[in-house]
């Protein structure tokens, strides 16, 4: 049985000066491609107690590999080898070496000052902090009604088929800890990796926790996301996890408290 969370206090944006005393290391992986204009507004928002970064870069065209080496110099830079947003989070995850993973976008629509209320929920018990744009403290400034209408409907169906109680199906902010990449699997290439991972969070019996997050609008360029398209691959996922036998977890003791001193 899976248990679920709703982070009901999501608290402050913490400033980006602000210090982490944890035992638990933090890797933030980011998939771009020609996100060179974003990757300093993205960068800029990370907490300085973010143990790692990783880039993973689509094969970009443009400056986005040097400018985010400018930004930071212990970058670590992985070169895609396939295609798509799920196979580029793949990858970046099995180059992570941090006790948690953070995924983020690098358009500037997810906002590294709310990594803290990730680390937060996992520290306190969840095994998979899950972004939610739905629940109180949260929102979006970006997601169209024909986006919205086909999330909610899509998430309506994984509440049902899984039983589940999510809010927020297709986003891609979240959280987990390292140890369970066995057991989400993901063998996946397109923008159906958030709920890939979802589903097969809920199907191994992790703790997910809802936390609260407000998506920004992409600051510059163009999104490759097309709603009916990648919908349909969502929908498709849906039903085709049904038939897959989930990997049980592998547990690992965690700190319950984290604390958070002014620099």
């Amino acid at each position: 049985m899976t248990t679920y969370r709703i982070n009901a206090n999501p608290g402050h944006l913490a400033p980006v000066g602000d210090v982490r005393a944890k035992s638990a290391t933090v890797s933030v992986v980011i998939a771009a491609m020609n996100e060179a204009e974003n990757l300093p507004h993205v960068f800029a928002t990370l907490p300085r107690w973010v143990d790692e970064v990783v880039l993973v870069d689509g094969r970009s065209t443009d400056d986005t590999v040097a400018v985010a080496r400018r930004l930071r110099p212990d970058l670590r830079v992985v070169v895609q080898s396939g295609k798509g947003k799920g196979n580029a989070l793949t990858e970046g995850f099995a180059a992570a070496t941090g006790d948690i993973i953070v995924m983020m976008d690098a358009d500037g629509s997810t906002d590294g000052r709310e990594i803290g209320r990730f680390v937060d929920a996992l520290l306190a018990g969840a095994d998979f902090a899950k972004g939610s744009r739905y629940v109180p403290g949260a929102g979006s400034d970006d997601i169209s009604f024909v986006r919205s209408l086909g999330n909610k409907l899509l998430t309506a169906a994984t509440n049902l088929l899984y039983g589940t109680r999510y809010t927020d199906l297709c986003y891609g902010y979240n959280a987990f800890w390292a140890h369970h990449l066995d057991a989400l699997g993901l063998d996946c290439d397109g923008f159906e990796i958030e709920t890939l991972m979802n589903i097969r969070a809920a199907q191994a019996g992790l703790v997910i926790s809802e936390v609260a997050s407000h998506e920004r609008c992409r600051i510059h360029g163009e999104s490759n996301l097309h709603a009916v398209r990648d919908g349909w691959r969502v929908l498709k996922t849906i039903v085709r996890e049904r038939k897959r036998r989930p990997v049980p977890p592998t547990r690992h003791p965690a700190l319950t408290t984290v604390e958070r001193a002014a620099a």
